[in-house]
């Protein structure tokens, strides 16, 4: 199962270079993490850009649904990144991975998961999820998603 998480509501270049969420990002990303949890996923690795908003939302998943899980900053996760990094890191995946990531990014690596077509413009929920099952090596199909305020 992979988990492709949107990081939460940032506050603007001009409060902060850096980033960070704002509290409304933090809330939900909080509120997303707590319906992941409710649903029974278990990440065994939460990932993240580095950039901060997304190092701040992958917390929040890493807090509320496995402190167990291995957490780290992985390269290919940048918002103007190849999304055939992420395809190729999953291909021999079998563990529960929580991805927290950026746009462009997320809806190119989206679509190319499950249809095989490196597509900006598909559509993922803005500071929002989409779970993933994998059909086979390189194909995923959706399995839910969540908009910002959980549901």
């Amino acid at each position: 199962m992979l988990v492709l998480v949107h990081h939460g509501d940032a506050v603007s270049d001009e409060l902060d270079t850096q980033r960070p969420l704002s509290p409304r990002g933090l809330a939900g990303a909080e509120r997303l993490a707590t319906a992941v949890r409710a649903r029974g996923v278990v990440p065994a690795c939460v990932w993240h850009s580095g950039k901060m908003r997304a190092r701040q939302t992958a917390e929040a998943f890493w807090r509320i649904c496995s402190t167990q899980a291995a957490f780290a900053a992985i390269r290919g996760l940048q918002p103007t990144d190849n999304a055939e990094m992420l395809r190729t890191l999953m291909a021999d995946e079998a563990r529960v991975i929580c991805v927290v990531g950026h746009f462009p990014h997320l809806p190119r690596a989206l679509s190319l998961l499950t249809t095989g077509i490196d597509d900006a413009g598909a559509v993922f929920p803005p500071h929002g999820l989409v779970v993933l099952e994998r059909d086979d090596v390189l194909r995923w199909r959706e399995v839910w998603r969540l908009g910002e305020d959980g549901v």
